[in-house]
């Protein structure tokens, strides 16, 4: 279900957000450029990123990535007929919340 299609429910909107994040690997992926500037900043190696793409936050670090470069966010979109709104709100249900508790805080 397209993100755009505005799923009701939290489940829905997390899978549909998913399915954002897995187009958004897979277009990476697809471009031998792309996909080693992914590895390189993110630090992950190609035999890492099969473990990295297990874990929970991982979709949302893909669309993080993606939505850091615009020229990269608007061709992403533009290939999978997406509103580039769409994939920051995807990015935004896959985000975990924020723990103000866990926030170091450094004297001024």
């Amino acid at each position: 279900m397209p993100i755009q299609d505005k799923p009701r429910g939290l489940k829905a909107q997390r899978d549909a957000a998913q399915e954002v994040a897995v187009s958004a690997l897979s277009f990476i992926a697809a471009d031998g450029e792309r996909l080693v500037r992914f590895l390189a900043e993110t630090g992950l190696t190609p035999a890492s990123l099969r473990e990295a793409a297990s874990r929970r936050d991982f979709g949302a670090g893909v669309l993080a990535f993606v939505i850091a470069d615009e020229p990269l966010l608007l061709a992403f979109a533009a290939e999978k007929g997406l509103d580039p709104r769409h994939v920051v709100a995807a990015h935004e249900i896959l985000s975990p919340p924020i723990d103000p508790d866990a926030i170091v805080r450094r004297p001024m």
